[in-house]
């Protein structure tokens, strides 16, 4: 809703990183003196360099937390550049000129204010609550003690105490809040004429001449970048299950073991009576138990439909007496074997004879015997072949890799004897880039963009092996590039396209279409600022061609595109009508103003607007801070720094 306020929220709050080692220590509590050397300096705070050894360190700290988070997706190139480089640089500037403030001002933290900070964070919590084990379990996972890790922590906490107060007491005045609510919350009651670029389409025209002019002055445009043409084995799922026969015998013994799989299991519900019997009994007790039981047994046999009312008067296991005897759905390898045995024989409500346990004396009588259902084998055989040939191309799989790993290096300038040996096709894509695939029709009918394998491909880390030295320039093949568990993929550079820009003959349409928009969109804007002047000068002409009115705001923009809205909201409110114009991609708008009302205020908006305003207001008001500190602590940046920054000359192993 306020999305241009968004965009300008404070983001300097202290995080705590406890599973990522921070990108650069803190430095403000020591003296200076341990920096000085003789390294090549990136830049001085207070005359103490940040040299380029330290540089380094965080730069690779911050690539590697780019690797961990991005996985599969990292691409070194796209994030090790000029621009990121040189942001990094300028975090470790403000970092040193913070901590440098935080040791002149003697800001400090407690041990108190310490142990809260991480009491507090939610990553070391069980159930809400601080959790020792936890903290100890994430230190240990990184490798640190707590006392680098307190120190650490009690320095950050120290340098935020530079900022932190300038930011959380900043609040945006009433009459500027006040002022961005109207603007936002301002209702205007609009019409809108549309000239479209595509009314003018046939009355423009482009000569030889004209395409000629326009590719000499722009034909970098269509500069295609280097491009390999690249040959490329695959070791997948698919590929290890190439020529497996699963065979008649495997798939019934398959079905046989899996059976209770394919259907559902033979289900029996028992009851029973027991007489206890324990294992230390005389004699006399024995066999008062053995003829209670043999009696209880002749009852329940003669009668198996009073068997439940049997149960609940005699029998001595007593949670199962009072449900009259019903233990449930047996499953197996639950009971004692004995009774496992004498289960199996029952039919429905049939009563057993007496069988003993180690529990004492039991009859039995099966309650419900539901009868197993299963899918017959014709029906589950495709599963089957399908299961069996994966636990099989899984084991291939494995040997597979293991091979193709020695044979792409025991002939390194070919990929065909692995091919052949494995079994893989070996194939072949264009247009691979440093930083992307070229669509077809920039890289050909071969293209990778086109491919099957266009997401292989366009793996950053594909794409780093292909423009590796030993591959683009010595034509070997790569080592195997993992993609997953289950797919790998070895390269080699087939052809080098250099960088280039295509024949004009090749462009000439692209080049036409492009000019004849072009100028068609001049020409419909040319035709609504002329009628937009003949209404300025007659606002009481004929309104045929516009559209019905509508009221819109900035909070409520309706169907107005981003430059008509600026161009209506910023009119001045002077007498009514007023009519504004503006171009809306290809073509051109004029917008005829007839009401302006202020809008209505929501409580809960100013609200949330007032802390939205006062965020960026806090950011402003860091960065103005920010900038003193540098001016009072000299910070300089060293000539050899740009050079650094360009990539030349880094001493890293980002790749």
């Amino acid at each position: 809703m306020f999305e241009f306020i968004r965009n300008h929220q404070r983001w300097m709050q202290l995080i705590l990183l406890i599973l990522i080692v921070p990108s650069f220590a803190f430095f403000g509590v020591q003296s200076y003196s341990s920096f000085m050397s003789e390294e090549p300096k990136m830049a001085t705070v207070a005359g103490h360099p940040i040299t380029q050894r330290e540089y380094d360190q965080a730069r690779r700290n911050q690539l590697d937390q780019y690797r961990q988070m991005m996985g599969d997706r990292f691409d070194a190139a796209a994030l090790d550049n000029p621009a990121m480089r040189q942001r990094l640089l300028e975090q470790l500037i403000d970092q040193r000129v913070l901590a440098a403030a935080a040791t002149d001002n003697r800001f400090s933290v407690s041990d108190e204010t310490l142990r809260n900070t991480i009491a507090s964070n939610p990553q070391l919590q069980d159930n809400g609550r601080f959790s020792p084990e936890r903290y100890r379990a994430a230190l240990a996972a990184q490798g640190l003690s707590w006392e680098a890790f307190e120190a650490n922590l009690r320095g950050q906490l120290a340098v935020s105490r530079v900022l932190d107060p300038v930011g959380q007491s900043a609040r945006v005045p009433d009459a500027v809040a006040g002022s961005v609510e109207h603007a936002l919350t301002e209702v205007r009651g609009v019409r809108t004429r549309r000239f479209a670029a595509a009314d003018f389409r046939s009355k423009v025209e482009v000569s030889d001449a004209d395409l000629q002019t326009w590719y000499d002055a722009n034909k970098q445009q269509f500069l295609i970048p280097e491009q390999v043409k690249a040959q490329y084995l695959v070791l997948d799922e698919a590929a290890a299950s190439t020529g497996i026969d699963v065979k008649d015998d495997d798939i019934q013994r398959y079905y046989d073991q899996n059976k209770t799989r394919f259907g559902t299991a033979e289900r029996r519900r028992v009851s029973q009576i027991m007489i206890e019997l324990p294992a230390a009994a005389t004699d006399t007790q024995r066999k008062e138990a053995q003829a209670k039981a043999a009696d209880l047994a002749k009852q329940a046999a003669a009668d198996p439909a009073g068997f439940a009312e049997l149960a609940k008067k005699n029998s001595q296991d007593f949670g199962s007496a009072a449900k009259g005897g019903d233990l449930g759905f047996w499953t197996p390898g639950t009971l004692p074997p004995t009774l496992e045995t004498a289960i199996k024989g029952l039919k429905q409500d049939q009563v057993s004879e007496v069988v003993q346990s180690p529990y004492g004396l039991h009859i039995l009588k099966l309650t419900t015997l539901e009868p197993g259902k299963f899918k017959p084998l014709a029906e589950v055989k495709s599963q089957i072949v399908d299961e069996i040939r994966k636990q099989i191309a899984a084991s291939r799989f494995s040997d597979m890799a293991t091979k193709l790993t020695s044979l792409v290096y025991d002939q390194r300038d070919s990929l065909q004897p692995a091919a052949d040996a494995l079994g893989l096709k070996l194939r072949e894509a264009g247009g691979i880039t440093r930083t992307e695939l070229l669509p077809p029709e920039q890289a050909g009918a071969n293209s990778a963009a086109a491919s099957a394998d266009s997401a292989l491909l366009d793996s950053p880390r594909v794409r780093q092996a292909l423009f590796s030295g030993e591959v683009l320039r010595d034509k070997q093949n790569s080592g195997v590039i993992e993609l997953s568990p289950a797919q790998m993929l070895v390269v080699r550079a087939a052809g080098l396209t250099p960088a280039h820009v295509p024949p004009l003959d090749q462009l000439k349409d692209k080049i036409r279409a492009k000019l004849v928009e072009e100028r068609a969109a001049d020409a419909a804007a040319k035709a609504g600022e002329q009628a937009l002047e003949a209404l300025r000068k007659d606002p009481a002409a004929s309104l045929d061609g516009f559209a019905a009115a509508v009221d819109v705001s900035r909070d409520n923009p309706q169907k107005l595109s981003r430059p008509v809205l600026d161009a209506v909201m910023r009119a001045p409110a002077k007498p009514l009508p007023e009519y504004v114009g503006a171009r809306e991609e290809n073509d051109y708008v004029v917008a005829r103003i007839e009401k302006i009302e202020a809008g209505k205020q929501d409580p809960a908006v100013t609200t949330a607007l007032n802390q939205q305003l006062s965020s960026a207001w806090g950011q402003a008001e860091d960065a103005a801070v920010l900038k003193v500190l540098r001016e009072q602590y000299k910070v300089q940046i060293a000539p050899e720094a740009a050079k650094i920054l360009k990539g030349e000359d880094i001493q890293t192993d980002a790749g």
